[in-house]
């Protein structure tokens, strides 16, 4: 599965859940919300909490991806710079022994 795709479910499970979890506890507790001496319809106080539930979820992937991205591209560069150390130190024995191994193998005998 794609990472845009695993994303896309991921929302639009976030939102299922929260619209099936907010309506039943709406209805469950028989809570009434109210905005300015009106009474806002449940559905609109779901959908609110549902795009927020979405933006946190959003966020803490942001949040998450940058970390770990980091992290690993600052392991590779050390990795990648110990590497170029080690070639860089040890390039005269290194260049000895691919000679001596190209020397020394055996030849494939083919009939």
């Amino acid at each position: 599965m794609t990472f845009f795709k695993s994303l896309l479910l991921a929302v639009f499970a976030t939102l299922i859940l929260t619209y099936v979890f907010g309506i039943s506890l709406i209805e469950l507790f028989n809570i009434s919300f109210y905005m300015d001496q009106h009474e806002v319809e449940p559905l609109k106080v779901i959908s609110l909490s549902a795009i927020v539930a979405v933006l946190l979820v959003i966020a803490a992937l942001a949040i998450v991806l940058s970390v770990f991205g980091t992290i690993i591209f600052a392991v590779l560069l050390v990795c990648g710079g110990v590497l170029m150390v080690g070639v860089g130190v040890f390039w005269p024995i290194i260049l000895i022994a691919v000679v001596i191994w190209a020397c020394t193998r055996q030849k494939a005998i083919t009939d």
